[in-house]
């Protein structure tokens, strides 16, 4: 079967590997689209410090049960589709004993730090799997980008009783503004791409910036009646992005970062000092999958408009390095195992 490899930073590979059999307590999965995500670009571009080499990609998964080990409940059968927890973590670091194993010190993802599924078979613990008979293998393949998403607005404490700024409106930023249009929260998104404001709109969020047409820090007074929003979820990762997200926050606000900068960020700590923030750190996902799931099966989320393309395993190195030379446009690249 086949599967694609992320050889080295800036080169990508399809090769031929076997399949494995499940074991007891393992199922065998028949990937159906696995997408790729920020993560995948930034280790192609060999500017994720996490991603090792060389790797199968891939750790959002739309898949169906192929076959089931002898010791996997019989609520899981052949046929039924599912998505995947991609994380493995170790169970004995602080985070873990803390019950935070989404910041677990030695986390594995699927695609980083550990085989992926962007292949035609893989099997997993049946532990990690999610179900719905409600969604697509497409829909699927969306749950885990947006839990992170989900889970950065958890930890912002997002209310209704709250404006919640956006920074970056790619698949993870989308989960964000998801997450906080679905609390009840009054949502401004934040971009470049005229393209990803209109699907922040179809999402529900009240408010959205150009950034590249209009001034960031006017836009929000006016919007906020110079308060400025009492959440910023910043989604990009660039040290200016990090600096507006404390700068523009309100007095006694939140900043949630989930980006990883790829340079240090510098801050006048006098700002956050004075206008006493928050600034939390948002890693993975903890506990958010059957929350998205629930959340996509509502029919609220605009699945078709934030996917920018469909390629086949054959397509997808040339699909990652396209994304690489002009990210801008580019919300969501599925690949299709059935292509």
């Amino acid at each position: 079967m086949k599967a694609l490899f992320l050889v080295e930073p800036g080169k990508t590979e399809v090769r031929e590997i076997q399949a494995q059999a499940p074991g007891p307590e393992e199922v065998l999965l028949r990937i159906g689209m696995v997408g790729f995500c920020g993560g995948d670009l930034n280790g192609y571009r060999g500017l994720f410090e996490l991603q090792e080499y060389p790797n199968i990609l891939g750790h959002e998964v739309g898949a169906t049960i192929e076959q089931v080990g002898n010791n996997v409940p019989e609520n899981f059968k052949p046929g039924m589709r599912v998505t995947v927890y991609p994380y493995l973590n170790c169970g004995t670091c602080v985070s873990c004993r803390k019950g935070r194993p989404n910041a677990c010190q030695d986390n594995k993802t699927m695609g980083v730090r550990r085989p992926g599924a962007m292949t035609n078979y893989i099997t997993i613990n049946y532990k990690n799997l999610f179900s719905s008979e409600k969604l697509s293998i497409q829909e699927l393949a969306l749950v885990e980008p947006l839990t992170v998403g989900f889970h950065a607005a958890a930890r912002g404490r997002v209310s209704d009783k709250d404006r919640v700024a956006v920074i970056g409106c790619g698949i993870v930023g989308m989960g964000a503004l998801a997450a906080s249009v679905n609390r009840g929260a009054e949502v401004i998104a934040i971009d470049i791409d005229d393209s990803k404001m209109e699907i922040a709109r179809k999402i529900g969020v009240a408010h959205t910036i150009n950034t590249s047409k209009v001034d960031l820090h006017e836009a929000l007074a006016q919007i906020t009646d110079g308060d400025g929003p009492d959440v910023i979820i910043e989604a990009v990762g660039s040290p200016a992005t990090y600096r507006a997200a404390v700068e523009e926050v309100a007095y006694t606000g939140r900043v949630v970062c989930i980006g990883y900068a790829k340079k240090p960020a510098e801050f006048n700590t006098g700002v956050f000092v004075r206008k006493e923030i928050e600034i939390l750190g948002s890693r993975n996902c903890l506990g958010e999958f059957e929350d998205v799931i629930s959340y996509l099966e509502s029919g609220k989320f605009p699945v078709e408009a934030v996917i920018s393309k469909v390629v086949s395993i054959e397509e997808a190195g040339d699909a990652l390095a396209e994304w690489s030379d002009n990210p801008g446009p580019i919300t969501k690249i599925m690949v299709d195992f059935d292509r």
